[in-house]
Protein backbone atom coordinates (compact mmCIF):
# COMPACT_ATOMS: atom_id res chain seq x y z
CA UNK A 1 0.00 0.00 0.00
CA UNK A 2 1.42 3.58 -0.72
CA UNK A 3 1.67 5.84 1.98
CA UNK A 4 2.35 9.65 1.61
CA UNK A 5 5.18 10.81 4.16
CA UNK A 6 5.02 14.39 3.13
CA UNK A 7 4.56 16.42 6.91
CA UNK A 8 1.41 17.02 6.53
CA UNK A 9 1.84 21.15 7.52
CA UNK A 10 4.16 21.55 4.77
CA UNK A 11 1.83 19.89 2.20
CA UNK A 12 -1.30 22.42 3.74
CA UNK A 13 1.03 24.85 2.93
CA UNK A 14 2.04 23.89 -0.69
CA UNK A 15 -2.03 23.51 -1.39
CA UNK A 16 -3.00 26.75 0.48
CA UNK A 17 -5.31 24.51 2.81
CA UNK A 18 -5.82 25.38 6.26
CA UNK A 19 -4.86 23.27 8.64
CA UNK A 20 -8.22 22.81 10.87
CA UNK A 21 -9.66 21.04 7.67
CA UNK A 22 -6.96 18.22 8.43
CA UNK A 23 -8.13 17.94 11.68
CA UNK A 24 -4.58 19.41 12.86
CA UNK A 25 -4.92 22.81 15.15
CA UNK A 26 -1.07 23.88 14.68
CA UNK A 27 -0.02 26.59 12.64
CA UNK A 28 3.40 26.66 11.18
CA UNK A 29 5.99 29.33 11.66
CA UNK A 30 7.47 29.51 8.40
CA UNK A 31 6.33 32.71 6.34
CA UNK A 32 4.17 31.36 3.11
CA UNK A 33 6.72 32.12 -0.17
CA UNK A 34 5.18 34.63 -2.92
CA UNK A 35 5.29 32.93 -6.00
CA UNK A 36 6.15 36.05 -8.75
CA UNK A 37 5.22 33.73 -11.22
CA UNK A 38 1.35 33.41 -12.22
CA UNK A 39 0.13 29.83 -12.77
CA UNK A 40 -0.98 28.61 -16.04
CA UNK A 41 -4.47 26.80 -16.41
CA UNK A 42 -3.30 23.35 -16.07
CA UNK A 43 -1.57 24.57 -12.64
CA UNK A 44 -4.40 25.68 -11.06
CA UNK A 45 -6.45 22.54 -12.30
CA UNK A 46 -3.68 19.94 -11.02
CA UNK A 47 -3.55 21.73 -7.84
CA UNK A 48 -7.03 21.37 -6.97
CA UNK A 49 -6.63 17.95 -7.96
CA UNK A 50 -4.03 17.84 -5.54
CA UNK A 51 -6.14 19.61 -2.66
CA UNK A 52 -8.78 17.08 -3.68
CA UNK A 53 -6.75 13.99 -3.39
CA UNK A 54 -4.77 15.59 -0.27
CA UNK A 55 -7.79 16.39 1.88
CA UNK A 56 -9.26 12.85 1.35
CA UNK A 57 -6.14 11.03 1.39
CA UNK A 58 -6.84 9.26 -1.79
CA UNK A 59 -4.34 7.78 -4.67
CA UNK A 60 -4.37 8.92 -7.96
CA UNK A 61 -5.83 5.61 -9.34
CA UNK A 62 -8.99 5.43 -6.81
CA UNK A 63 -9.25 9.29 -7.19
CA UNK A 64 -9.33 8.62 -11.25
CA UNK A 65 -11.94 5.73 -10.28
CA UNK A 66 -13.85 8.11 -8.59
CA UNK A 67 -14.31 10.42 -11.62
CA UNK A 68 -15.47 7.95 -13.61
CA UNK A 69 -18.40 6.96 -11.88
CA UNK A 70 -18.98 10.29 -11.01
CA UNK A 71 -18.76 10.96 -14.82
CA UNK A 72 -21.57 7.96 -15.17
CA UNK A 73 -24.16 9.54 -12.62
CA UNK A 74 -26.87 12.06 -13.90
CA UNK A 75 -25.92 15.34 -12.62
CA UNK A 76 -23.19 17.56 -12.68
CA UNK A 77 -19.62 15.69 -12.43
CA UNK A 78 -18.14 17.70 -9.96
CA UNK A 79 -20.84 18.01 -7.88
CA UNK A 80 -20.95 14.28 -8.15
CA UNK A 81 -17.20 13.47 -7.12
CA UNK A 82 -17.50 15.48 -4.28
CA UNK A 83 -20.50 13.67 -2.94
CA UNK A 84 -18.55 10.42 -3.65
CA UNK A 85 -15.25 11.86 -1.74
CA UNK A 86 -17.85 12.79 1.48
CA UNK A 87 -19.54 9.72 1.42
CA UNK A 88 -16.26 7.47 2.24
CA UNK A 89 -16.77 5.68 5.02
CA UNK A 90 -13.62 7.08 6.37
CA UNK A 91 -14.83 10.38 6.17
CA UNK A 92 -18.32 10.03 7.51
CA UNK A 93 -16.34 8.83 10.81
CA UNK A 94 -14.35 11.94 10.54
CA UNK A 95 -17.16 14.18 10.13
CA UNK A 96 -18.97 12.67 12.67
CA UNK A 97 -16.39 13.16 15.23
CA UNK A 98 -15.21 9.71 16.11
CA UNK A 99 -11.81 10.12 15.30
CA UNK A 100 -9.73 13.77 15.05
CA UNK A 101 -8.35 13.21 11.53
CA UNK A 102 -9.11 11.68 8.38
CA UNK A 103 -6.23 9.34 8.69
CA UNK A 104 -7.01 8.43 12.11
CA UNK A 105 -10.80 7.84 11.00
CA UNK A 106 -8.94 5.98 8.26
CA UNK A 107 -6.97 3.81 11.04
CA UNK A 108 -10.30 3.37 13.05
CA UNK A 109 -12.20 1.90 9.80
CA UNK A 110 -9.40 -0.46 9.58
CA UNK A 111 -9.07 -1.77 12.88
CA UNK A 112 -12.59 -2.95 12.62
CA UNK A 113 -13.90 -0.40 15.74
CA UNK A 114 -16.27 0.81 13.25
CA UNK A 115 -20.15 -1.09 11.95
CA UNK A 116 -22.56 0.13 9.75
CA UNK A 117 -25.82 -0.95 9.85
CA UNK A 118 -24.86 -3.17 12.70
CA UNK A 119 -21.97 -5.25 10.50
CA UNK A 120 -18.44 -4.63 10.97
CA UNK A 121 -17.01 -2.49 7.78
CA UNK A 122 -12.98 -2.37 7.66
CA UNK A 123 -12.69 -0.51 4.21
CA UNK A 124 -12.41 3.16 4.48
CA UNK A 125 -13.48 3.73 1.17
CA UNK A 126 -17.44 1.72 1.74
CA UNK A 127 -19.87 4.12 0.43
CA UNK A 128 -22.05 4.91 2.69
CA UNK A 129 -25.92 5.27 1.14
CA UNK A 130 -28.82 7.20 3.15
CA UNK A 131 -30.56 5.67 5.99
CA UNK A 132 -27.18 3.85 6.97
CA UNK A 133 -26.29 4.05 10.42
CA UNK A 134 -22.68 4.09 11.21
CA UNK A 135 -21.47 3.44 15.23
CA UNK A 136 -18.65 2.65 16.86
CA UNK A 137 -18.83 -1.32 17.63
CA UNK A 138 -19.71 -2.16 21.24
CA UNK A 139 -16.80 -3.34 22.41
CA UNK A 140 -14.33 -0.42 21.15
CA UNK A 141 -16.49 2.22 22.97
CA UNK A 142 -14.69 2.85 25.96
CA UNK A 143 -11.32 3.12 23.34
CA UNK A 144 -8.93 5.85 24.27
CA UNK A 145 -8.50 7.63 21.02
CA UNK A 146 -12.26 7.44 20.55
CA UNK A 147 -12.75 9.20 23.90
CA UNK A 148 -9.91 11.68 23.20
CA UNK A 149 -11.91 12.40 19.12
CA UNK A 150 -14.94 13.27 20.93
CA UNK A 151 -13.53 15.35 23.65
CA UNK A 152 -11.68 17.27 21.24
CA UNK A 153 -14.13 17.63 18.55
CA UNK A 154 -16.75 19.06 20.66
CA UNK A 155 -16.80 22.10 19.09
CA UNK A 156 -17.00 20.98 15.59
CA UNK A 157 -20.04 21.03 13.67
CA UNK A 158 -21.66 18.01 11.88
CA UNK A 159 -22.86 18.46 8.52
CA UNK A 160 -26.56 18.94 7.84
CA UNK A 161 -26.63 15.60 6.25
CA UNK A 162 -25.11 13.67 9.37
CA UNK A 163 -27.06 13.25 11.85
CA UNK A 164 -24.96 11.91 15.53
CA UNK A 165 -26.05 10.68 19.09
CA UNK A 166 -23.10 10.69 21.33
CA UNK A 167 -24.49 8.73 23.80
CA UNK A 168 -24.67 5.79 21.70
CA UNK A 169 -21.75 6.38 20.04
CA UNK A 170 -23.68 5.99 16.37
CA UNK A 171 -24.92 8.36 14.02
CA UNK A 172 -27.04 8.14 10.91
CA UNK A 173 -26.68 9.48 7.48
CA UNK A 174 -29.63 11.79 6.26
CA UNK A 175 -29.27 11.95 2.33
CA UNK A 176 -26.09 11.84 0.14
CA UNK A 177 -24.78 15.22 0.71
CA UNK A 178 -25.03 17.98 -2.28
CA UNK A 179 -22.69 20.25 -3.15
CA UNK A 180 -23.86 22.90 -0.96
CA UNK A 181 -23.98 20.95 2.21
CA UNK A 182 -19.92 20.40 1.62
CA UNK A 183 -17.91 23.28 3.40
CA UNK A 184 -14.50 22.66 1.29
CA UNK A 185 -12.76 25.51 -0.55
CA UNK A 186 -12.55 22.70 -3.33
CA UNK A 187 -13.60 24.19 -6.84
CA UNK A 188 -14.33 20.25 -8.35
CA UNK A 189 -14.96 22.11 -12.21
CA UNK A 190 -11.27 22.62 -12.37
CA UNK A 191 -10.91 18.88 -11.84
CA UNK A 192 -13.46 18.06 -14.38
CA UNK A 193 -11.89 20.50 -16.97
CA UNK A 194 -8.77 18.89 -16.09
CA UNK A 195 -9.79 15.16 -16.41
CA UNK A 196 -11.78 16.37 -19.88
CA UNK A 197 -8.93 17.61 -21.63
Amino acid sequence: MAVDRTPVLKRCRQLGIDPVVMGINKTSNREPQRRRRQQSEYGVQLKEKQKAKFIYGVLEDQFHKYYDLAKKRPGITGDNLMSILECRLDNVVFRLGFARTRKEARQTVRHGHITVNGKRVDIPSYQVKAGDVVAVAPKFKDLLPIKEALISTEHMAVPSWLEVDIEKLSGNVLQVPSRDQIDLDIDAQLIVELYSK
